[in-house]
C-alpha cells in the first residue's frame, strides 16, 4: 500500500532550490552521504500526517521525533505563536522576565507530581539534562555536602548530548568519538532480559533486582560522594526499554536510604505518552526532579525544562536577596514564543482530553502491535506501553541495522514514518490517532517486514 498524494499538495521547488544543493547542512544523526544521494525531504504538515516533496501523505507514526503529541499544524498553537511574535518576540531572561513564563512555569508544576513545584526553563532536552545534573551537584553543595561529586547513569539511557547527558548516557555510539567525557560517572545495567521477558505486554516481570545494582556502586564510591542517579523511566531512544516491575520503586528507595537524588529523565514520557502527565505519575514513584521537553510545546518552538522539588529549590533560597541563587541559564530561557506554544499546548492536551484518549486506547494500541508477532517475519521481541511500542527485528549477520533501516526506508516509501535504533522499530504516534490509524500502521509495518531480507 503506497502512500497517497495529498489533496494539498506543496510543490517541493518552492521550498527547495532546483537543482537541489544538499551539501552545505550537516545533518544530525544522520548518514549523511547516504541521505544526500536519496533524499527524503517533508514539506508539510497537518494532524496525523506529513506531506513529502513529491507530494504523498506520509502517516506519521512517531509523533515526529517523540513529541508532536497533539497532532501537527493545530490552529491553536499557531494563532498563540503568531500573536506573540507581533507583540513581542524577545525578552531578556536574566534579572528580567515576562508574564508567560512564570504563567507556564505555573501550569507545568501544577501537572508534576508530589512536591514538584519549581520549573526552570531550558531550549532542549539535553540542556535540561544537563541543567539537572549541575543542579544536582550545586544542592549537595548548598547542603553541606560538598564531596558528593558523582553521578551514576544506567547502560544504554540516552540524555542528550551535552557533555553531561553524554557522559550519564550508556549508549556506546555516542560516546566514543569524543574521547574523556566528566569524570565521577558510573552505570547501573540496563533492564532489557529477553530471556526472560520477551514479548511482555506493558512492564515486564522480572529485573527489579536490577536496581540492587546501585548498591554496589555506592559500597565502591561510598555514597559520601554520589549526588544523583538520573534514569529514563521507559528508555525510549534505544528502542523502547520499560522497567520491570518494582524496579523503579527500589531505585527510590536505595537514594532515600543513602541520601541521593533521583532524577527522571521523562524528555519523552512526559505529556501524555504513558496516559498520564508524567511517567512518574503512571508508576506512582515519586523522583526528585524531572526533565522534560519535546511535548511541552508540541514540538512547535524549542523548549525543555527541569522539574524541581521544594527541598532542592529552598537550598538555594538563602544568602542576601540580591545575590543570583544559581549562576546558570541560557539566553532563550522562557523563550516568549516558545511560552506562547506551551500555553496553547497545554489547554490543548486539556480541552482535548488527550492524556486521558491516550490511556483509553493503549489496550487497542497493545493488541494491534502484539499481532504483529503471528503475522510479520523477523520480529524476536515486541515491547509496549501507553502509546509506544517497540518492535525487535533479527539482525542479518554481519549486518546489524541493515534489516530496520530497509524497514524505515520502505515504510516511508509506502506513506508510513517510523523510528529505527539499531534492528528496533519504534513507534509513537500523536496522541490524536484513532484506531484506523493504529491499524494501518501495523499493516503497513506488517507488509514491509515481508518485503525486507
Amino acid at each position: 500500500m503506497e502512500g497517497q498524494p495529498n489533496a494539498e499538495a506543496i510543490d517541493a521547488a518552492e521550498f527547495v532550490g532546483q537543482p537541489n544543493d544538499l551539501d552545505s547542512y550537516w545533518m544530525p544523526f544522520t548518514a549523511n552521504r547516504q541521505f544526500k544521494a536519496k533524499p527524503r525531504l517533508l514539506v508539510g504538515a497537518k494532524d496525523m500526517h506529513y506531506t513529502s516533496a513529491d507530494g504523498r501523505s506520509i502517516l506519521d507514526g512517531t509523533a515526529g521525533l517523540w513529541c508532536v503529541n497533539a497532532g501537527h499544524g493545530r490552529t491553536p498553537i499557531v494563532e498563540a505563536v503568531h500573536k506573540q511574535v507581533a507583540r513581542m518576540d524577545y525578552a531578556p531572561g536574566f534579572q528580567m522576565g515576562h508574564p508567560a513564563q512564570f504563567e507556564l512555569a505555573s501550569r507545568v508544576a501544577a501537572m508534576m507530581p508530589g512536591d514538584l513545584e519549581h520549573v526552570f526553563f531550558t531550549n532542549s532536552g539535553s540542556e535540561a539534562v544537563d541543567t539537572a545534573l549541575k543542579i544536582a551537584i550545586a544542592y549537595q553543595r548548598a547542603i553541606g555536602q560538598g564531596t558528593r561529586y558523582r553521578l551514576i547513569g544506567r547502560e544504554r539511557g540516552y540524555h542528550g548530548v551535552g557533555f553531561g547527558g553524554m557522559a550519564v548516557g550508556g549508549i556506546g555510539p555516542n560516546r566514543k568519538q569524543f574521547g574523556v567525557t566528566m569524570p565521577g560517572v558510573d552505570h547501573l545495567p540496563h533492564t532489557h532480559d529477553p530471556a526472560r521477558n520477551a514479548f511482555t505486554r506493558g512492564q515486564p516481570e522480572h529485573g527489579a533486582e536490577l536496581a540492587d545494582r546501585l548498591e554496589g556502586l555506592v559500597a565502591l564510591h561510598d555514597p559520601s560522594t554520589i549526588a544523583a542517579v538520573i534514569v529514563e523511566p521507559v528508555a525510549g531512544s534505544t528502542g523502547v526499554l520499560l522497567p520491570p516491575k518494582g524496579y523503579l520503586e527500589r531505585l527510590r528507595a536505595i537514594c532515600d536510604k543513602h541520601g541521593i537524588l533521583l532524577i527522571f529523565d521523562e524528555v519523552i514520557t512526559g505529556y501524555g505518552r504513558l496516559g498520564s502527565s508524567f511517567a512518574a505519575e503512571h508508576f506512582d514513584v515519586q523522583p526528585d526532579m524531572i526533565t522534560m521537553a519535546k511535548g511541552i510545546t508540541n514540538g512547535t518552538v524549542p523548549m525543555g525544562a527541569v522539574g524541581v522539588s521544594d527541598k532542592i529549590f529552598d537550598a538555594f533560597m538563602n544568602g542576601p536577596e540580591q545575590a543570583i541563587e544559581l549562576f546558570h541559564g541560557y539566553t532563550y530561557s522562557g523563550h516568549p514564543l516558545a511560552c506562547a506554544a506551551g500555553l496553547a499546548t497545554l489547554d490543548i492536551y486539556r480541552d482535548e482530553g488527550l492524556f486521558e484518549r491516550a490511556a483509553s486506547l493503549s489496550g487497542y494500541w497493545e493488541d494491534a502491535v502484539h499481532s504483529l508477532k503471528d503475522t510479520a517475519p523477523h520480529i524476536i521481541d515486541i515491547r509496549n506501553m501507553g502509546l509506544v511500542a517497540g518492535i525487535e527485528l533479527e539482525p542479518i549477520a554481519g549486518k546489524p541495522t541493515a534489516r530496520a533501516y530497509d524497514a524505515f526506508v520502505r515504510c516511508f516509501e509506502s506513506g508510513l514514518l517510523i523510528r529505527t535504533t539499531a534492528d528496533i522499530v519504534a513507534l509513537s504516534p500523536p496522541l490524536i490517532v484513532e484506531k484506523t490509524h493504529i491499524d494501518e500502521m501495523v499493516d503497513r509495518l506488517g507488509t514491509v517486514l515481508k518485503q525486507v531480507a
